[in-house]
């Protein structure tokens, strides 16, 4: 366990450490009702980092999750398998620059069925029993041109 927050917490991994204390605190707010969960998609289109589809809150946070989960277990790996010092200083450097772009190809997979859940454009509702295509507000349109 000493291994794992060590690994957590040193110099190069505090880096998506602290990425993944924004990413609870935001969805916590979130949860709480204090911001949306699309708060910050007029600011960041990622369709150019190949993460497009879902909110920015959900590709960021799906990334910090997976950088910190890879660097975590990547450095504990190489802490306990490594036998030399200077081999174990150096793999340690090097964990968070293979973590960071290794995190956002698997981001970029699993962004790709996740965009069913958060449609661009909104589904029109009809009413329930309604098979004929036509929306509510025609149907009240056609009951006030009756009366």
């Amino acid at each position: 366990m000493e291994t794992f927050v060590e690994a957590s917490t040193g110099l190069p991994a505090i880096l998506f450490t602290a990425a993944l204390v924004v990413a609870v605190c935001f969805w916590l707010l979130a949860a709480a009702g204090a911001v949306a969960v699309d708060s910050f998609d007029a600011d960041l289109d990622l369709d150019a980092w190949s993460m497009g589809g879902v909110p920015v809150t959900v590709a960021m946070s799906l990334l910090a999750v997976l950088a910190w989960l890879l660097n975590a277990a990547s450095t504990v790996l190489v802490t306990v398998l490594s036998t030399s010092e200077t081999a174990t200083g150096v793999l340690h450097l090097l964990t968070p620059a293979g973590a960071l772009p290794v995190a956002w190809r698997l981001t970029c997979l699993f962004v790709g069925p996740l965009h069913r859940l958060f449609p661009d454009e909104p589904v029109p509702s009809g009413p329930a029993g309604s098979t004929d295509g036509r929306r509510t507000g025609d149907l009240l349109g056609a009951r006030d041109r009756a009366a």
